[in-house]
């Protein structure tokens, strides 16, 4: 549980050559459940990509315990991004996360068909799989992009804001099942939100982007209430 399986050394981030946030040196540990909380602009999104490998660090390095391969991430966008590109079946959307096995536009093999059936039923999505993507409520959305995310086989789960436009029963239900998810599955999630509460009711960890740094700790000692005023009204301590 406390090995750690992702490590920043020293890291800079940004864009172009050009740090946004930088010194960053903490870890993620495998089976953990890291949520990054920060305000809009503070710089959730790049970390979030640099980690993901989808932005290069400007400076500092990035290390993983899997020494002989590549970590896998499953990765859980927002659904509003998703709704133009995928005019598709909650089946096949989930499908989707084997193609970095099968190949895009190739047929799904019957194991492969299996295994996202599997992972649409470990969602609580397999009553609506038949539908259009498109048709679904926003926790329907977030349940088949979840199904997605693990039918790629991910060494951690990444979700981006999941619980966005969707309402408070929904929003509930969704992280009540990731939570859940994680414990059975023993996988590393990583949580990035707005939601303070949600942070405290789910995470073990917390990366708190704030005033141009990273705040990492508990999340029952980095969000108490008296830490988080303090924070918040004297700047980082």
């Amino acid at each position: 549980m406390n090995e750690p399986l992702i490590i920043l050394e020293d890291l800079a981030i940004g864009y172009e050559g050009r740090a946004v946030l930088s010194g960053i040196s903490l870890s993620i540990t495998r089976a953990s459940f890291t949520a990054i909380l920060g305000a809009n602009g503070s710089g959730k999104t790049t970390l979030l990509k640099t980690v993901l490998g989808l932005l290069l660090p400007v400076s500092g390095r990035i290390k993983t315990a899997s020494s002989d391969a590549p970590l896998v991430f499953g990765y859980v966008p927002q659904a509003a991004r998703l709704d133009p590109v995928y005019p598709l079946t909650a089946r096949e959307v989930a499908q989707m996360g084997a193609y970095g096995r099968i190949g895009p536009g190739r047929l799904v093999p019957p194991a492969e068909g299996e295994f996202a059936r599997e992972c649409l039923r470990a969602a609580g999505a397999e009553g609506f799989a038949g539908r259009r993507f498109a048709e679904l409520s926003g926790g329907q959305k977030q349940r088949v992009l979840i199904a997605r995310a693990l039918t790629v086989r991910p060494d951690v789960l990444v979700l981006d804001e999941p619980t966005a436009g969707v309402d408070h029963t929904a929003a509930h239900a969704v992280m009540e099942f990731v939570s859940r998810l994680r414990r059975e599955r023993a996988l590393t999630v990583v949580l990035v939100t707005h939601d303070f509460a949600a942070a405290r009711r789910h995470a073990d960890d917390v990366l708190w982007l704030h005033a141009g740094k990273v705040l990492q700790g508990p999340a029952y000692e980095l969000l108490a209430p008296e830490r988080m005023t303090a924070i918040l009204d004297e700047g980082i301590d």
